[in-house]
């Protein structure tokens, strides 16, 4: 009798351990099945996520405002980060000169103050829009009857008519001219309204007007 206790007993005992171990791996093989799609997501997620970015970084690239402006967009300052500062006009004034700040209601909100700067200088004078909200400075006018302040391309007032066809045709297509014996006007073929006059006297340049276009 003890005998076949003991062997029922170890019977029982090895049928148990079986299914534990039976069990045990159901449980490993179900918990592998289920996290393998898991983690597949996991790696997908970032993949997915950096190629978005890329893709908006593309974008952003490609519509970025360009370092430079055109000739009507500024006649003075070529690089438009330092268009932003009066300094850079300080420093083509070869006289002495004065500035004024006077405030002016914003076009679009009565709420909000702009600035407009004036430079003058002799008899020449630089207008300048100023919005608060934007840090920007928007040169709008500009009236130079001498030489002591020259434009882009060493343009000036005292140049032979000639002499300044030959330097605006260095500006391409991005500026129609016109001319006759008593003006030269450099103005845009689309977009802004901005011109420039170069008004003559005995074939030279006499008086430049610059008249800008903000919003």
């Amino acid at each position: 009798m003890p005998y076949l206790f003991y062997n029922s007993c170890r019977w029982k005992y090895s049928l148990t351990v079986r299914l534990m171990i039976l069990l045990f791996m159901v449980n490993t093989i179900a918990s592998a099945c289920t996290s393998d799609p898991a983690k597949e997501e996991q790696k997908q997620m970032p993949r997915e996520h950096e190629k978005s970015l890329a893709a908006d970084t593309t974008s952003t690239r490609r519509n970025a405002i360009p370092a430079t402006t055109s000739l009507l967009g500024n006649p003075f300052v070529a690089n438009r980060s330092k268009g932003n500062f009066l300094s850079s006009y300080y420093d083509r004034i070869n006289s002495d000169f004065t500035i004024d700040a006077d405030p002016i209601e914003n076009r679009h909100r009565s709420s909000v103050t702009d600035t407009v700067f004036t430079i003058r200088f002799g008899t020449s004078m630089l207008e300048f829009y100023a919005p608060s909200q934007t840090g920007d400075l928007l040169l709008q006018v500009a009236d130079i009857r001498n030489s002591d302040i020259t434009l882009r391309n060493n343009m000036r007032v005292g140049m032979s008519q000639a002499e300044l066809m030959s330097r605006l045709k260095a500006f391409g297509k991005d500026i129609r001219v016109t001319q006759s014996s008593a003006e030269v006007v450099a103005s845009s073929h689309e977009g802004a309204p901005t011109t420039l006059h170069f008004y003559l006297k005995n074939g030279k340049v006499n008086r430049i007007l610059y008249e800008g276009y903000v919003d």
